[in-house]
């Protein structure tokens, strides 16, 4: 398997974005649970959450954030940049069959720490369900000899 490569620090610029999606499932959101031990019924119990203020069952906040590493880690910066910082307010849930559409944007660049700030959100039916920022440190173009 060949690696792919991520941005160095000298190719990023403010305003470059990337964006991936996922439509939630019932698996997923039972899988997730598995994974974290978040077993909280609003996510895995659909007679509990049908009694909760959203009537049915939502996904985790933290699974609608993880897109947000997905992109961070696959594509910008991609490979190599380590994820060192996330601040998100959660606005709403996403639910079973919603389409999350997350995007993180280049707002700021510290050349001398190698650190970028990029502006994330997460969104269903064009209405935002998370937004905040995250801190990557993005590695510097290694000296040619």
């Amino acid at each position: 398997m060949s690696i792919k490569r991520g941005y160095y620090l000298d190719e990023i610029k403010i305003g470059m974005f990337a964006e991936t999606s996922m439509v939630v499932t019932g698996e997923k959101i039972d899988t997730f649970a598995e994974l974290t031990g978040d077993y909280n019924p609003i996510h895995v119990d659909a007679e509990f959450a049908a009694q909760s203020m959203f009537g049915k069952r939502i996904a985790h906040g933290a699974l609608s954030a993880s897109l947000i590493s997905a992109i961070l880690g696959n594509d910008l910066p991609g490979p190599g940049a380590i994820f060192v910082e996330l601040n998100m307010r959660f606005r709403r849930p996403a639910c079973i069959d919603d389409e999350i559409a997350a995007r993180a944007e280049v707002a700021e660049i510290n050349e001398r720490t190698g650190r970028i700030k990029m502006k994330v959100t997460c969104s269903v039916n064009g209405k935002q369900i998370i937004r905040g920022s995250a801190g990557v440190i993005v590695p510097k173009r290694p000296d040619e000899d």
